[in-house]
């Protein structure tokens, strides 16, 4: 396919993962505070939820990014949108029940069998989301080739993964305003009289993310192969290269060729310390808002939405910054401004109004090095367009598995075992939030040292005609490899 010319296909496609989004900022902003403080299970019972999840996710991510390269699509539909379509129904009938009460519970109902109830939902749901992900993401170095597309696609992407978290919490906002206005004697702390909220804000979400995967299925061309055009013949078999540049023919890389690169394992660091810095800093800003900062429950939705309005401003300006001084800076700079935030948190306790800036920095600065991140990815696959699901099936298990560690590691520790919160709480969060932005930060920094030193390149051997040059080992970065360079 040609590079997509008009606004509507980049738009049918930026919407692509609007469901999956709008799902995500549900999981990770709500679902420790819901299960903990609304439904009243331990933080040890709602970190195990948690974990499954991720785990599930972890380990359907690479399976299904194996099977979408290997696999052809159903009746001629692509191999791509087959796979989304396949999660999106998934995502769509186990969503709504995470949610929602244990139909058939009471308050005597045992704590384990509520966890048995949800836990096949949760499974059944990130099957989807991983299918809806690897498969949008997948399609990315398909519809495009050169490397300014990439990033241009990869921004379109993430603002509607802003604008779907807005979403979220412009909603979350005017319920819990609703329920105020209605019912003033309505405490600012949270509890069970804030279930029929979550189940509301659940179901709005739901509809609006299905009536926008329906726009991307209608709106999305895929080749049947995804890839290279030669007279007619597409496919996985064409050439990646002329063989004027290489002087022989070298066989496209499959799974197991890019467990041998070394990029292969920078870019999985980056990409694992840039999501524990997103997921966890989302997963954690609600508890840290009501427990440490002691603001009412409706700033759990008002912080989060200047965290992503603050985003979406950010991924419109990333583009111009990444010709001016290219995607290594680029990612830096929204590293200091996380680390920025992380000081002013560890310094500021009682931070009042200030907490609108901070909220500013780490919307910002989570917001550039994600949409970095991922064209990063983007560029370690080039053309390898034939396992580049694979490669962020990878990518995303390693980001998976580290949060589900994260969290249960943080639920352990948390001094309280009950829904209702203890003083230590105040400090616990404090920490938490601290350790998770500015800690992994410097994580993410040292590896971008490393990225800077060795640049991301693919070593692959060639097979050579006979008559040439015994077989060596050739390195070629990635922006040779990517067409259109």
């Amino acid at each position: 396919m040609a590079e997509p010319v008009s606004l509507l296909q980049r738009l049918s496609y930026a919407v692509g993962h609007f469901l999956n989004d709008l799902c995500a900022s549900m999981w990770f902003t709500y679902l420790l505070l819901y299960y903990h403080s609304v439904l009243g299970f331990r933080n040890s019972s709602a970190g195990v939820l948690l974990l499954v999840g991720q785990v599930a996710d972890g380990v359907c991510t690479p399976l299904i990014g194996y099977e979408s390269d290997r696999t052809a699509g159903c009746c001629g539909y692509g191999k791509r949108k087959t796979w989304h379509l396949i999660g999106t129904i998934s995502v769509v009938i186990s969503f709504p029940f995470i949610f929602n009460q244990c139909i058939g519970c009471s308050e005597n109902t045992p704590e384990w069998a509520g966890l048995i109830y949800f836990i096949p939902f949760i499974i059944i749901f990130q099957f989807g989301w991983a299918a809806t992900q690897i498969s949008h993401l997948s399609l990315i170095p398909e519809l495009v080739k050169s490397e300014s597309a990439k990033v241009e696609l990869t921004a379109y992407r993430y603002a509607f993964t802003v604008i779907a978290n807005i979403t979220v919490y412009i909603v979350a906002w005017l319920l819990f305003h609703f329920q105020s206005n209605e019912d003033p004697s309505i405490t600012d702390n949270l509890g069970p009289i804030d279930i029929p909220i979550f189940r509301n804000l659940c179901l709005i979400v739901w509809a609006i993310g299905v009536f926008f995967s329906l726009l991307f299925h209608l709106g999305t061309r895929e080749t049947k192969a995804g890839g290279v055009e030669d007279e007619g013949e597409i496919g996985e078999r064409s050439p990646l290269l002329p063989r004027s540049t290489l002087n022989s023919p070298s066989a496209p890389l499959q799974w197991r060729h890019w467990l041998k690169e070394p990029s292969f394992y920078q870019v999985a660091v980056l990409y694992m310390c840039t999501r524990l810095i997103v997921n966890l800093s989302q997963t954690y800003i609600s508890m840290y808002l009501t427990n440490t900062l002691l603001l009412p429950k409706k700033y759990i939705a008002i912080i989060p939405l200047v965290m992503y309005v603050s985003g979406f401003i950010s991924s419109l300006i990333m583009k111009p910054f990444n010709k001016l001084i290219g995607k290594n800076l680029v990612y830096f700079v929204g590293l200091v401004l996380i680390l920025i935030f992380s000081y002013w948190a560890l310094l500021d306790t009682h931070m009042g109004d200030g907490v609108y800036g901070a909220a500013v920095l780490l919307g910002a600065g989570s917001a550039t090095i994600l949409v970095m991140s991922l064209s990063m990815t983007a560029d370690l696959i080039a053309d390898q367009t034939q396992s580049g699901a694979f490669v962020y099936g990878a990518m995303s298990f390693t980001d998976k598995v580290a949060n589900g560690l994260g969290v249960i590691i943080i639920q352990g520790l948390h001094p309280c075992h009950t829904p209702l919160c203890c003083p230590a709480c105040v400090w616990y969060y404090h920490y938490v939030m601290v350790i998770v932005t500015g800690g992994v930060a410097v994580l993410a920094a040292l590896t971008l040292c490393t990225i800077l030193i060795w640049p991301i390149r693919i070593s692959r051997r060639l097979s050579v005609m006979p008559g040439l040059m015994p077989d060596r080992e050739d390195s070629v970065s990635s922006s040779d490899l990517s067409l259109g360079n």
